[in-house]
This record gives C-alpha cells, sequence and structure tokens, in this order.
C-alpha cells in the first residue's frame, strides 16, 4: 500500500488559492449587497419624496373640492334667487288680476243708471 501525501509547497499554495478565492467571492458579494443597500436607500428616499408630493396634492385637491363645493352652493342660491324675483311679479300680477266675475260686476255696475 502506498501512501500518498502531498508535498508541504503543494499544500500551501492550494491553501493561498483557496483563500483568494473566497475573498474574490466574498468581495463580489459585499459589492452586490452595496450596491442593493444603496439601491433600496434611493428608492426609500423616493416612496418617502412621492408620499410628500401626493400627500400635498390630495391637500390640493381637498381644497379646490371645497371650494367648488361653496361655489355651486352660491350659485344656486342666486340662481334661486333669481327665480323668485322673476317669478314674485307674475304671482303677484297673477293675484293683481281681476276675476272674469270681478269684471262682470264692474261692467253692471257701471251701465247702472243713475235715479
Amino acid at each position: 500500500m502506498q501512501k500518498l501525501t502531498r508535498a508541504p509547497a503543494e499544500t500551501s499554495d492550494g491553501a493561498e488559492n483557496l483563500t483568494d478565492l473566497l475573498g474574490q467571492v466574498s468581495k463580489n458579494s459585499t459589492s452586490q449587497i452595496d450596491d442593493l443597500v444603496g439601491d433600496f436607500g434611493r428608492l426609500r428616499e423616493k416612496l418617502r419624496t412621492d408620499g410628500e408630493r401626493i400627500q400635498r396634492e390630495i391637500e390640493e385637491y381637498k381644497r379646490l373640492s371645497e371650494m367648488v363645493m361653496q361655489l355651486t352652493k352660491s350659485i344656486s342660491e342666486s340662481v334661486e334667487k333669481v327665480r323668485s324675483s322673476a317669478d314674485g311679479p307674475k304671482r303677484d300680477q297673477a293675484l293683481a288680476l281681476p276675476s272674469p266675475r270681478d269684471d262682470l260686476e264692474s261692467s253692471r255696475s257701471s251701465w247702472s243708471v243713475a235715479d
């Protein structure tokens, strides 16, 4: 039976190669992780600024919506006033007009002969 042994120089070269290989893999992985952390930081900042912008836009929409509601109410009230002022004289005139019976009575009295 033969026993295989490596020469000490080969063993130390293999260990150095393995150490170098692990160092490169570790360095690449660390670099990729650092890149991802940076990307996540930028995304977080974008989400924060977008959230603030959306909040401002919602507040602006709310303010404009309230203004539209106030204007709509004001217009509605104005239209109602115009309608009632336009309908008012017509109703008053209709109430002030003599009825046909009143016309008949007044015409009879004007035809009556004085005694």
